[in-house]
């Protein structure tokens, strides 16, 4: 009995602390973490990675020599010479680009890799702000059950203090029946909130790709931090990907250029032709036998111009269209980041508004309790304010949540390091 004790008290202890850990590990659990899981194992990161890794191959392949050619000839019916019948004949050639090619090449490749790891980091800066959006729509959806809740307590304390006045005939049975419409209101509203919080749950942990039902920590508050460093209209965009992006393939498309210019040079082959003689039945022959080697020397003829003279004008027209694009993408970047700092301004004006709406509203609703218990009348006018001021704590909060978003968002345009 004394060692199943023993064993029973090690067991507890030992799920104690495994319970302690786990709630230590969720506490820890801060949106900078869940944005490292998101860089870890998010697909689409990992796919836009995993395509830079191919870019990185290309340069190798592009910078290597043609293959060298070995042609190998064995004669059916000898081939008489004047020293001897030709058995087989071996021929090597090597081809070389002219001079600058391969390393123009390998540069140009080099370039539309980088262009391609630029396209890697804005896929995750993207899933970043997704992750983030998501955590807030989190945060507001608990805060207001958070609200709800605390609003169903209310309700309750208003609900025995209108019971007791109807008891004491100085207040009537409809005002306990007002409160209950109002509390099946709140607990209606709390269900919904609660549905609606499943599927941004699941939204949420498909974006760190773990299980759907991961257990998800949120604040207390969402850390707003605002950006007040001045920034330049020139500047305000230098860091983003999307525009580094072009200007590498920008870069790239010049170096094809170059590519293009040197391949219409010659290309220059050295070989070696080594042919195997038998000896001939002739005493005192010179050289009888002996097997024959000669130095090659190939040169292509590039005289066919067309193709060569469509391919820079393709890459002219490739350059036209980045520049245009990259000019674009500008347009919309500005845009958006005009529409966020609107966004974040007008969050942080209405957290202002809303909270001396809030201490008024706190302070009317205290005075109509203090008249109501002397009178027993307005309970109507406690109610509407009490809703009132509901409706400015959850505007609080979806103002908390938006203004987050606007920085999130405006973080996201200007590429500022997590």
């Amino acid at each position: 009995m004394r060692q199943i004790s023993k064993n029973l008290l090690s067991n507890m202890k030992y799920l104690f602390l495994v319970v302690t850990l786990y709630s230590a590990n969720l506490k820890s659990q801060t949106l900078n973490d869940y944005l490292e899981m998101a860089a870890q194992n998010n697909p689409e990161i990992k796919a836009a990675y995993s395509e830079f890794e191919a870019a990185l191959q290309k340069a190798p392949q592009v910078s290597a020599l043609p293959d060298p050619s070995l042609t190998m000839s064995a004669f059916g019916r000898m081939i008489e010479t004047r020293v001897g019948a030709q058995e087989a004949r071996f021929s090597l050639m090597q081809m070389f680009p002219w001079f600058g090619t391969l390393e123009a090449k390998k540069n140009a490749a080099n370039l539309m890799a980088e262009a391609t790891f630029q396209n890697y980091l804005n896929s995750k800066n993207e899933v970043f702000l997704m992750v983030k959006k998501s955590y807030a729509e989190i945060y507001e959806i608990n805060k207001m059950i958070h609200l709800e809740e605390r609003n169903l307590e209310i309700l309750d304390n208003y609900r025995e203090l209108a019971l007791s006045k109807f008891k004491n005939g100085k207040g009537t049975m409809v005002d306990v029946v007002r409160i209950d419409i109002k509390r099946n209101e709140s607990e209606t509203n709390i269900q919904l909130l609660k549905d609606q919080n499943q599927p941004l749950q699941i939204e949420f942990n498909s974006l760190l790709n773990r299980e759907s039902d991961a257990i998800i920590s949120i604040p207390d508050s969402l850390p707003i931090i605002e950006n007040n460093r001045p920034i330049e209209k020139d500047s305000l965009f230098v860091f983003n990907p999307k525009l580094i992006r072009l200007d590498k393939k920008l870069a790239s498309f010049e170096a094809e250029k170059e590519v293009v210019k040197k391949e219409g040079f010659p290309m220059v082959g050295l070989g070696l032709d080594y042919s195997i003689i038998s000896k001939r039945d002739v005493p005192g022959l010179e050289m009888n036998g002996q097997d024959a080697i000669m130095p090659m020397l190939s040169v292509t003829l590039p005289i066919f111009r067309k193709k060569y003279k469509a391919k820079q004008n393709e890459l002219d027209f490739m350059l036209q269209a980045t520049a245009f694009e990259k000019q674009a993408i500008i347009n919309n970047l500005q845009t958006s980041y005009s529409m966020a700092l609107y966004n974040f301004s007008r969050a942080n004006t209405l957290k202002i508004l809303y909270k001396k709406q809030d201490e008024s509203t706190k302070q009317a609703i205290s005075l109509l309790i203090a008249a109501y218990s002397n009178s027993g009348t307005d309970f109507e006018e406690i109610l509407r304010m009490n809703q009132d001021l509901l409706m400015l704590q959850t505007a609080t909060e979806s103002a908390n949540k938006n203004q987050f978003i606007a920085q999130s968002t405006i973080d996201y345009l200007i590429s500022k390091q997590e």
